[in-house]
């Protein structure tokens, strides 16, 4: 009889498969969509290789790991070497191609997965996989699983997806039939991929269509209500969920008394007046070059306003076996200089605690939709300087739209070089003037609604409760 039980317990079991594309944007996304699943008592296995895998463990941060850890079980699966070049902060197109090597190793995945979702199909009444956009030709054994379903995650804003989806099928329909207006000034996708790239996205777009209950989008109807309406749509009939952010809306502090686990920017932060520091970061993309870097450094200085930049080199496709780190240099006695008003830190930082800090009052950023949402999130407005992919365009989305942040450095221009002067002009429009104290409060605003919306019983906490219920059924 116990051993009756004991089966029907596992044959109403639900599981989550989650397959993340291996880059640190999309990596951390589904492991914090890992964290609020798991959190509804549901397990959750979470696959790649293992340097994947580690990388994303690692940067965890913003929530409490060991309440969840273990309803969330990583899969380490094997994937010959991959030898990845190091950045190239001298290419004309910005985009990543260095870790392209790391996508295509993503291939071998394919049989060690769909061996894990056999077995979880024999266990559980329902398998779940939810899987990056980019990685839809590894799932793709999910059609031959009679309890497996498949559901794409969109790391991208709703707006960028929607823009997408208009222009690749032909603009069948006027915007004006759509009933929606965009600003002018759209940017084109020339130069925000690679060749090599927009092969590999077309490749999975192919599988993407054989297996889809669903599409799901890390954003949130108060962010992006309405073109969450428009891809249900234009789309192709498959339900999409916003149910973002994923990120943690109040973040949780190492739990120490002592102050040796936190990162020593928020001690530097600690010390520093309510929103008056601008966090500088490119994400774990950008090579920048050295000849921007220096005017980058001069204008900072110059600007007399406390920052926190994070100097670093985009990640390489394996962090952990990829040689030496290009280190870059600030102009001679730079930090010195700056010191008490300014820092600059080479490694990398925990985000979400810098933006959430009371004393954060900026971020420059290249507008990564990650960066994008968790700054939106804590109330924090956005400089933006794109660098490739879908940034130039989620710039239109926060300077335009939402109006929450103003264009640091212009799209069309991105093959000049920012001057030192034009960063100054920047960085003191943003944190002095009284058009950057209204796109602070702006900010502030969209920040508390979209706080509020996660609370239970509001838009994006039913919303995720449905999707829930969807897979749960």
């Amino acid at each position: 009889m116990a051993d009756g039980d004991q089966h029907h317990q596992n044959q109403s079991q639900v599981v989550v498969v989650m397959v993340p594309l291996p880059a640190q944007g999309h990596l951390n996304q589904l492991l914090h969509l890992s964290r609020l699943i798991s959190a509804y008592n549901i397990p959750v296995h979470y696959v790649g290789a293992a340097t994947h895998n580690r990388q994303a463990k690692l940067r965890a941060h913003g929530w409490d790991q060991t309440s969840v850890s273990n309803k969330i079980q990583f899969h380490d699966f094997p994937t010959p070497p991959f030898l990845s070049p190091p950045p190239n902060p001298n290419a004309t197109n910005k985009f990543p191609s260095h870790l392209q090597p790391s996508f295509e190793a993503t291939a071998h995945l394919r049989q060690p997965l769909a061996k894990l979702l056999r077995e979880l199909s024999l266990k559980g009444r329902r398998v779940i996989v939810i899987h990056d956009s980019m990685m839809a030709s590894i799932i793709q054994d999910v059609a031959s699983i009679p309890n497996g379903e498949s559901y794409t995650f969109h790391s991208v804003s709703a707006f960028t997806i929607f823009l997408y989806l208009w222009e690749v099928i032909g603009k069948p329909k006027k915007l004006e039939e759509l009933d929606v207006k965009l600003p002018d000034g759209i940017p084109s996708l020339e130069g925000c991929f690679t060749v090599e790239f927009r092969n590999f996205i077309g490749e999975q777009h192919k599988y993407q269509k054989l297996n889809n209950a669903g599409n799901l989008h890390n954003t949130s109807r108060t962010i992006e209500g309405p073109y969450m309406d428009l891809l249900n749509r234009i789309g192709d009939q498959k339900k999409h969920w916003a149910i973002g952010p994923f990120n943690p809306t109040t973040v949780a502090y190492p739990n120490n008394n002592s102050n040796s686990s936190r990162h020593m920017c928020l001690e530097w932060l600690d010390k520093q007046e309510q929103r008056s520091v601008m966090y500088v970061s490119f994400g774990t993309t950008t090579a920048m070059k050295d000849e921007q870097i220096q005017e980058l450094a001069i204008g900072l200085e110059e600007s007399k306003q406390r920052f926190i930049w994070v100097l670093r080199d985009a990640d390489k496709g394996d962090l952990f076996n990829g040689g030496e780190v290009r280190r870059a240099e600030l102009p001679q006695g730079f930090e010195e200089r700056i010191k008490g008003r300014g820092l600059v830190v080479r490694d990398w930082v925990p985000q979400l605690e810098i933006l959430s800090h009371k004393s954060t009052g900026g971020f420059l950023s290249h507008c990564g939709w990650n960066s994008c949402l968790e700054s939106i999130t804590m109330g924090v407005p956005i400089a933006a300087w794109p660098m490739h992919s879908d940034q130039p365009r989620n710039t239109v989305l926060i300077t335009k739209l939402l109006r929450v942040g103003f264009v640091m450095r212009d799209w069309d221009k991105r093959d000049e070089l920012v001057t030192s002067q034009n960063v100054k002009n920047g960085v003191q429009k943003f944190m002095g003037s009284k058009e950057g104290e209204e796109i602070r409060k702006r900010a502030a605003e969209l920040g508390a609604a979209v706080r509020q919306s996660r609370v239970a019983g509001e838009a994006s906490h039913m919303e995720f409760s449905s999707f829930i219920a969807h897979i749960t059924r």
